[in-house]
Order: C-alpha cells, then sequence, then structure tokens
C-alpha cells in the first residue's frame, strides 16, 4: 500500500481528514488479510519503506499508526516514485502482486500512468483509491502543538483549495 503524505492529505473535505480516513480504511483491511503479505510505502515528492512486506499485521497497524505528514521531508506528490519503490519491494516469487495507492490525486508527475502501465506489464495490478471531494478543502496548518493555526494560502493571499484529482 502506497500512502500519500502530501500536505493536501489534511484537507478536511472529508472528515476527520484525508489522511485520518485512508488510515481506518488500511486498518480496515489489515483487519481482514488471512496470509497475505503487505508493506507501507509512505510518498510525497519522494518515497520511502516505511514497512517491508510482511504478514506481521501487528506491526503493520503499530507504523500505520505513526505516519503523518511530517515525516517526508520533500513535499510535493509524485506517485511515479511510490511505484517504483513498491515494484522494487516485491521478490520475483510473489504471487498476484499489487499495488494500492491512497492519494487524492494532486500529482506533480506526468509519469504516473507511464509508471501504472508498466507495472502492470509486469504483472502488477495497480488500483487507487482517491481521497477527497470534488469540490475540495481548504489545507489547514498547525503549530506545534497539534492547534490549527489558520489555511495554506497562494502567493496572492488566497486560500489554497485542495480538490481530488480523480484522473
Amino acid at each position: 500500500i502506497a500512502i500519500d503524505l502530501s500536505n493536501s492529505m489534511l484537507a478536511e473535505d472529508i472528515k476527520p481528514n484525508r489522511l485520518e480516513r485512508a488510515k481506518q480504511a488500511i486498518s480496515r483491511l489489515v483487519d481482514k488479510l488471512e496470509g497475505d503479505r503487505i508493506g507501507l510505502i509512505v510518498f510525497a515528492g519522494e518515497a520511502y519503506v516505511q514497512l517491508p512486506i510482511t504478514t506481521d499485521y501487528s506491526a503493520a497497524k503499530l507504523f500505520l499508526s505513526s505516519i503523518n505528514t511530517n515525516i517526508v521531508a520533500t513535499q510535493g506528490t509524485d506517485i511515479s516514485k511510490a511505484i517504483e519503490l513498491s515494484k522494487q519491494s516485491f521478490n520475483k516469487n510473489n504471487q498476484n502482486k499489487a499495488i494500492i495507492i491512497i492519494t487524492d490525486g494532486e500529482n506533480h508527475d506526468e509519469k504516473a500512468i507511464e509508471s501504472a502501465e508498466k507495472a502492470n506489464k509486469m504483472g502488477v495490478f495497480v488500483h487507487t483509491l482517491g481521497m477527497g471531494l470534488n469540490k475540495g478543502g481548504p489545507i489547514p496548518i498547525y503549530n506545534q502543538y497539534g492547534n490549527k493555526t489558520g489555511y495554506r494560502k497562494d502567493k496572492e493571499g488566497n486560500t489554497v483549495v485542495s480538490k481530488l484529482n480523480e484522473s
């Protein structure tokens, strides 16, 4: 599972926010697994292995609970890097390989579709789960104590509204 940790995942157009809803969905998926292996990739401008592929579901839930937008140094959304790192995480003996990408789709990289097609040619199914609504929502800013202090603004001082990009 590759989960988007860009700041836009903090938008609250779905409650409590996109990231928390994604974590809830992954947790429910882990609860249903029986003998399947799972790994977690986190990504924004770069992609990182958060949890190597394992059958240890309690470890998966523990790692899942710790993810937040602050654990990735480079912001942005580079879905192709997440797909490439996910492909590298599989060994050659894995059967029924699948990547589930959870993102709001605000991709800043044009190679995502190409990377997904290459993965598919290698026998890896790529599924996407869009987090957010078409109407979108502002991206909150929090202080060091976790209190909301306002919303992200663009260079002109307008509130940035992040919208789900389904395509």
